[in-house]
């Protein structure tokens, strides 16, 4: 008997999603997706609100984009305000109606075998795309690959709103064509339980198969345009300022160490406000804690800002840390962990449940706290920043657990047995 040959079935893949531009967790790791699929023989496109991607690969669709003023409108009307009357369906309906008849043109104008689609069938904020993704999915039964990075149920200000019916048909949909993928155990599980729906689990990989190369000529600056003097350490906070981070507990380590020092927040606070910053600095100042915003000269690509000032990318700040603090409450997975161990920095980590669930096991080394800065991490903080051969082995060590659990290698395996059920082999 012939063996199947699931490239024969599974050539083109269409992702989908609101948007693949920037530095957000679901671009980052859709990319990372998209590289791999190509390196097994695939051909990706893509299909969003925003993107960065290949034009000639690409499908734009505004309307797709959780961003697009009427998307908004609906999502404030349904959440916020918890309200819904006949037009406010209507209006959902009339950009479902227009997102699927585009979703139709993707598939047929790339020639989609299958789709990966990427948050937008478990994080409800562009409700139109998730109905229409559903009922393009059940029209036509094509093989699909659910990829779920959160879920509605995780954001307590999404429980309370007026599209229960929505939320039940489409977020996420239980159809037979659809093979569902979550970031964790934990989601596996909840995701059982809510809806009987089961899944695989294909946590957040990095390229640990190739790790990164030496700074170049263009970061030689870096510790200098960060405002960094040569006899001060370098404190790296490489998220965003949101408050489920938990900065505070950074800011408090950095004051406790009692060595010179800059705490160094490299992302901007985003869609939630500008409060906890506003908060952030306050801590800082009754601390007297040096913390610096730098998001003005950190972006996904090398450039210069208005007034004249150099751009670095998150790759190129890394090398020059002398720890990472990633002190965060709560994470789907932990993306800037896995970051701080391929570029072989030591990191102090919260012990957030995700961490604890799946990640801890694997037997890292790292700084923990566990919800309060205790004086065992203030202890081994002080050792791993004194300690050259001490701080040596730790990241040579959680490097060498990360390329066995979290390389590109890894996920290769995943997509490729995933893509093979799909064709039926």
């Amino acid at each position: 008997m012939d063996s199947c040959n699931p490239f024969d079935k599974v050539g083109n893949i269409g992702f989908v999603s609101t948007r693949f531009a920037g530095t957000d967790g679901v671009s980052l790791e859709s990319a990372k997706w998209a590289e791999v699929f190509e390196e097994q023989g695939h051909a990706c496109f893509c299909f969003a609100g925003k993107l960065d991607r290949l034009p000639e690969r690409s499908y734009l669709v505004k309307e797709a984009h959780f961003k697009h003023p009427d998307i908004k409108d609906i999502f404030r009307t349904c959440f916020e305000e918890g309200k819904r009357d006949r037009s406010t369906t209507n209006k959902i309906y009339q950009f479902k109606e227009k997102i699927k008849d585009h979703l139709y043109a993707f598939v047929e104008k790339f020639n989609i075998d299958v789709l990966v689609v990427q948050n937008a069938l478990s994080l409800p904020l562009n409700i139109p795309l998730g109905i229409a993704i559903t009922e393009l999915i059940a029209e036509t039964g094509i093989k699909t690959i659910a990829h779920h990075h959160d879920f509605f149920w995780e954001r307590k200000h999404l429980m309370q709103n007026s599209v229960w019916d929505y939320l039940n048909m489409a977020f996420p949909p239980h159809l037979p064509a659809i093979h569902h993928v979550v970031i964790n155990t934990s989601a596996d599980n909840q995701l059982s339980l809510r809806t009987g729906i089961s899944a695989r689990v294909i946590p957040n990989v990095m390229d640990f198969d190739d790790p990164p190369p030496p700074p170049d000529a263009y970061t030689a600056d870096v510790r200098k345009a960060l405002g960094i003097k040569e006899n001060e350490l370098f404190i790296l906070q490489p998220t965003r300022v949101v408050q489920r981070k938990g900065i505070e507990h950074a800011i408090e380590l950095v004051k406790r160490l009692g060595m010179k020092a800059k705490l160094v927040i490299s992302h901007a606070s985003g869609d939630e406000g500008h409060d906890y910053e506003f908060r952030l600095k306050e801590y800082s100042d009754l601390l007297e804690v040096e913390t610096v915003f730098v998001s003005e000269i950190i972006n996904e690509v090398r450039g210069v800002t208005k007034d004249g000032k150099k751009i670095y990318t998150p790759d190129d700040i890394y090398p020059y840390a002398d720890l990472v603090t990633y002190p965060s409450n709560f994470e789907g997975f932990g993306n800037a962990f896995l970051e701080a161990v391929y570029f072989k920095k030591p990191i102090m980590v919260n012990n957030y449940s995700i961490y604890a669930e799946d990640i801890k096991p694997k037997g890292f080394n790292v700084i923990e706290i566990d919800g309060y800065v205790s004086e065992a991490a203030l202890r081994k903080t002080e050792k791993v920043l004194k300690d050259k051969k001490y701080r040596d082995e730790m990241v040579e060590q959680n490097y060498a657990i990360a390329k066995q659990y979290y390389s590109y290698s890894v996920l290769s395996q995943k997509l490729q047995s995933l893509i093979s059920d799909l064709a039926g082999c």
